[in-house]
């Protein structure tokens, strides 16, 4: 997201005076702003809240670690053929379902606290999904290659079409790098059930074997329910940022 502000700057100044006075306008700039200033708010709100949930997590030990877990979560789903992984960094984790291997970050690999037993069954929750062929990862892994064209030339485009547009050439280009945006805004919301579904599968489990009784369910929930929501913010955060290019090209479109 932050790439897409030297744009925003850009359009402010060449054209607030021509909206400045019409606030009411829903392609004005002053609408934008507050459209992008709240989704923004909402990420660093949910991001912190989740930083926090986690952290006060990880103090609540539990006798198995995030390894442990994600290997008998996986054995119990009778999957066999996908090797658990221990990763650099903090918040790191994540399925790949290419090399079928689940990557947990090296706090929750080694640790045995609430918030790593989590995580790593929410990871084996995306492996359970790709083994049962779950119709919404399918489709996300689908988009991947598109997704991964479009987001690298979205920014690029967009920027040389409006400045194009702006110049009084045609919105083509604008729009092409529109699309492009839009590519990447569907791929945040396809995620959505994704990531919801692995954390319903990995609560599941835990309820059913009987874990619950050594990791905290509604701890282990709250902190699913707050990691998710970070993907919500995120495809709502994409959406302001669609939201805002249409307005820009339009509102351009009808003054030239």
């Amino acid at each position: 997201m932050n790439t897409a502000f030297p744009l925003i700057a850009q359009l402010y100044y060449t054209d607030y005076n021509s909206y400045a006075g019409a606030p009411a306008d829903m392609s004005g700039l002053p609408w934008g702003w507050i459209l992008i200033g709240l989704s923004m708010l909402a990420s660093v709100v949910v991001s912190s809240v989740m930083k926090s949930r986690m952290q006060s997590y990880s103090e609540l030990p539990i006798p198995l670690s995030g390894r442990d877990i994600a290997e008998r979560m996986l054995q119990e789903n009778g999957i066999y053929d996908v090797r658990v992984l221990s990763t650099p960094g903090r918040l790191t984790d994540h399925y790949n379902p290419a090399d079928k291997t689940i990557n947990l970050s090296e706090m929750v690999y080694g640790s045995r606290t609430v918030s790593a037993a989590a995580v790593a069954a929410h990871e084996c929750g995306h492996a359970v999904q790709h083994a049962q062929a779950y119709h919404w990862l399918s489709l996300r892994s689908a988009l991947v290659p598109v997704v991964n064209v479009s987001s690298h030339l979205a920014q690029i485009v967009l920027v040389f079409g409006i400045l194009l547009l702006l110049a009084g050439s045609s919105p083509t280009v604008a729009w092409i790098g529109l699309g492009l945006f839009a590519m990447t805004t569907l791929f945040a919301f396809v995620t959505l059930p994704v990531e919801f579904d692995a954390s319903r599968r990995a609560l599941a489990w835990i309820q059913r074997t009987g874990l619950s009784a050594t990791v905290d369910y509604a701890k282990a929930r709250n902190a699913l329910f707050w990691a998710a929501m970070t993907y919500v913010v995120g495809a709502l955060s994409s959406l302001a940022m669609l939201l805002y290019y249409a307005m820009r090209i339009m509102a351009a479109t009808r003054r030239d």
